[in-house]
């Protein structure tokens, strides 16, 4: 007898289990359907900055970015702002600017970094490049050449913080 009591509980913990599971199931679905409401449309936002970062150096606009997208250009440009905190060709600026600050380290003139990232008159470049960094083109370059020989004496000073031992 006690065990068909014992076997009659079980089903009837289960059912309280598979109650219990499908009831925080629905739960996490909603969280997810309220914190990311429609996961396709931030995959094709992702694919069309996936676009920028490997065409950044090419005569690219809003209307081949959202083609990317298959969306039109102010609702591609509502969620990539939404998303990324910043519109596409804010975006696409810094692309080229950080990519110009590494081929600038790497000696190559001014002209030639500004049209290989993209653009198309060095005194825009120049301004752009002046007002995200603080300082030119060839400053910035005079920088890093006066902080070459500092870093390789002293390397951790130029560590980030982050990453430094006296932080951990």
């Amino acid at each position: 007898m006690n065990n068909q009591t014992n076997t009659s509980a079980k089903p009837k913990e289960a059912q309280s289990c598979t109650t219990a599971m499908s009831f925080y199931h629905k739960q996490i679905i909603k969280i997810k359907e309220d914190i990311y409401p429609k996961d396709y449309l931030y995959k094709q936002i992702v694919q069309a900055k996936f676009f920028i970062d490997t065409h950044f150096a090419n005569d690219i606009n809003l209307n081949h970015m959202a083609g990317e997208t298959f969306f039109s250009k102010f609702h591609f440009l509502r969620l990539f702002k939404t998303i990324y905190g910043r519109t596409p060709y804010q975006y696409l600026t810094m692309v080229r600017i950080e990519k110009a600050k590494r081929l600038l380290q790497t000696n190559i003139p001014v002209t030639e970094v500004c049209f290989s990232v993209g653009f198309d008159s060095a005194s825009s470049f120049t301004g752009l490049f002046k007002k995200i960094t603080g300082s030119t083109p060839s400053g910035f370059l005079n920088n890093q050449k006066k902080q070459t020989p500092s870093m390789a004496k002293a390397p951790l000073k130029y560590m980030p913080g982050c990453f430094s031992a006296t932080n951990i």
